[in-house]
């Protein structure tokens, strides 16, 4: 009974280790002690709406509306440049700093609408929770729901981990060099995916 948790848990991990824009940004606000809790719930939370979507039988919205994909896909692109260049800018600056009040960091409101920018203007993240999730678990006949599960498990427990777990790097990036490397790879990323996301249509 447990193999289709298993599988979801596997599968749901193995699509969101990889580095992007969300985990970036989460490792930041880890790194800085910053609405932590706030933005790793918020990216659980989010993920697992779009995991029961796609399990539900929802993943066929893109192939119902196909005029939707094109301007999801420039949205999420031009969310991603702007991103890019608020980090290229950053990289560019004297450092960042452990502090969020000496950094400067937005407030509740502006991090909760960064962070909700992130994960629903990003098309991978419909690709991959919604359809690539959902076609999967659609095949697991009646263990569709331990499936669905096990996914969300993995969502929640990669992201909070990855928050909570940033404050053990905090001693590399006491190091004002260490958040300018951050800042140029986090923005490189983004215009690497939102290049991607330009040219994939």
């Amino acid at each position: 009974m447990l193999a289709p948790f298993l599988s979801g848990y596997l599968l749901g991990l193995s699509l969101i280790v990889a580095i992007g824009a969300q985990n970036a940004f989460v490792l930041r606000q880890g790194l800085r002690g910053d609405h932590v809790w706030l933005v790793t719930l918020t990216c659980a939370v989010s993920d697992a709406v779009l995991i029961v979507v796609g399990v539900e039988g929802l993943a066929q919205v893109q192939t119902a509306l196909p005029a939707i994909v094109p301007w999801m896909r420039y949205a999420g692109a031009a969310f991603l440049l702007l991103y890019a260049a608020r980090a290229l800018r950053a990289a560019l600056r004297a450092g960042g700093t452990l502090s969020p009040a000496a950094g400067g960091a937005p407030g509740l409101a502006a991090t909760l609408a960064t962070c909700l920018a992130l994960t629903w203007l990003n098309p991978h993240v419909y690709l991959d929770t919604v359809l690539l999730i959902g076609s999967v678990a659609a095949s697991q006949g009646e263990g569709r729901p331990l499936f669905a599960a096990g996914a969300i498990a993995a969502s929640f427990s990669f992201f909070l981990a990855l928050g909570h777990g940033a404050r053990l790097l905090r001693p590399l990036f006491a190091r004002p060099l260490t958040w300018r490397v951050l800042d140029g790879v986090v923005a490189v990323t983004m215009a690497v995916l939102a290049l991607g996301l330009l040219t994939s249509g």
